[in-house]
């Protein structure tokens, strides 16, 4: 989530303390240090697009999307809350205009924080609130999406005391275009949920303060181009990052102030600490167009936390089927890596999806892992050439009932994927891929 908001996961207050007034969290009694070892947070699981809690309400330019029918055994305020979000669901765009409109205006010395231009972050900050709002019931989901927010924000300088401004525009923009479902019960309901949401994030920075910087300096040491429009980009970053094969983080350029976009690591934690990114420049894109065609080595980024649930679980011995799409091979690769270094014999199956077979553009590196480890099978799928995509192909093999699924690429790919993988009778539990909503707000 690229937008200064507000999320976390904890056990926050039902409600006490009035209109939004977090707790403020506990002065460190030691400055902040940087992370070294495991960082545990990082395997919290993400609301998924495969499953309910990933439906947030639509953004500008996207269809929009119903909230979900309560649940049988929804509470109160949740079930307020939904309906608010099905009211406002198709004018979101204008609910999130209103939004920022009326947070700027009131809460002027809030502006450094956003990026000058709001065109590609207008949406963010309210989808992740609304988001959070929606699975207030679904404590699991709820906690672990908040912590990560929490955490994750910290790089945009958001403080404890900055929420209750946010909570006020939130409330006033719901109250202007749910004329329908607002009353006096709809916005106890919603300030209810947004003191704990509010807490959460708060409770969650504040530990995280203690163990780790709000972001990292990394120098790019090389930087390779693959393609015409693919870079891979080596960075060293300034103290110890910790992260797991699979994660991701954001990134943000030197040219581009405050405005931060997702990248995923494409190999395994290294011995010389150095981080690799496959960036694609995509049409317009701020960040992906500067780290492909202007960053050089010597230039300076910024990194944010390790986020993201697409990791190994070491435990078993299930299989893995891995579908990567475009520079979603990055964290297929590291994956594959990781399995190699633990030394378990489990059955990979890699599946790398592209549209031209110059866009296998790391094919090679895959097809030397292959060669020295036979757990390893690696399958190009080309659409111009099998006239098939990449779900398609997965059918074709199997059966997949003893594998885990892994995937990462354009969102469109996931989508897809999951439902193919779904239709084949890979259970929901066992597949995993970081939430689709995240992915969009990191194309550019």
């Amino acid at each position: 989530m690229d937008a200064p908001t507000t999320a976390s996961t904890a056990s926050g207050p039902d409600g006490e303390g009035g209109w939004f007034t977090p707790h403020n969290p506990p002065s460190p009694s030691t400055p902040p240090a940087p992370v070294s070892g495991d960082h545990d947070e990082g395997r919290i699981p993400q609301p998924r697009a495969s499953d309910e809690a990933a439906a947030p309400i639509a953004g500008p330019g996207a269809e929009p999307r119903p909230a979900p029918a309560p649940r049988k055994d929804a509470s109160p305020d949740a079930v307020l809350v939904r309906r608010t979000m099905e009211e406002v669901g198709p004018v979101a765009d204008k609910v999130t205009s209103y939004f920022y409109a009326l947070l700027f205006v009131r809460h002027p010395d809030l502006r450094p924080l956003f990026p000058a231009a709001m065109d590609t972050q207008r949406d963010r900050l309210l989808r992740a609130l609304l988001t959070a709002a929606e699975h207030i019931d679904d404590k699991d989901v709820l906690v672990a999406y908040l912590k990560n927010l929490g955490r994750g924000h910290r790089k945009y300088g958001t403080r404890a005391e900055h929420y209750p401004a946010v909570g006020e525009c939130l409330i006033a923009s719901l109250a202007r275009y749910a004329t329908t479902t607002w009353n006096e019960e709809a916005e106890t309901a919603w300030v209810r949920a947004y003191t704990t949401i509010s807490q959460v994030m708060i409770d969650a920075a504040a530990a995280d303060e203690l163990t780790s910087p709000a972001w990292w300096l990394g120098e790019i040491v090389a930087h390779e181009r693959r393609t015409s429009d693919i870079a891979v980009v080596t960075v060293r970053p300034d103290q110890p990052y910790p992260f797991l094969a699979g994660q991701y983080t954001t990134l943000e350029t030197p040219w581009w102030p405050r405005v931060w976009r997702h990248y995923s690591f494409a190999s395994t934690p290294r011995s010389d600490g150095l981080l690799a990114f496959h960036v694609k420049a995509v049409p317009a894109g701020w960040v992906s167009g500067a780290l492909v065609h202007r960053a050089r080595p010597g230039d300076v980024l910024r990194l944010g936390p390790p986020a993201g649930s697409m990791t190994v679980d070491h435990s078993t011995d299930s299989g893995l089927l891995c579908l990567g799409g475009g520079t979603g091979i990055a964290p297929i690769k590291a994956l594959v890596e990781d399995v190699a270094e633990h030394g378990r014999r489990r059955a990979v199956e890699v599946f790398y999806g592209a549209r031209t077979g110059d866009d296998l553009y790391d094919i090679d590196t895959l097809l030397r892992l292959q060669q020295n480890h036979p757990w390893l099978a690696v399958r190009p799928v080309v659409d111009q050439q099998a006239h098939l995509q990449l779900p398609d192909a997965v059918r074709e093999y199997g059966p997949w009932n003893e594998y885990d699924a892994y995937l990462s690429g354009p969102p469109g790919m996931i989508r897809s994927g999951v439902d193919a993988l779904r239709g084949i009778g890979i259970p929901a539990s066992r597949i995993r891929h970081d939430a689709v909503e995240d992915l969009v707000a990191a194309a550019g």
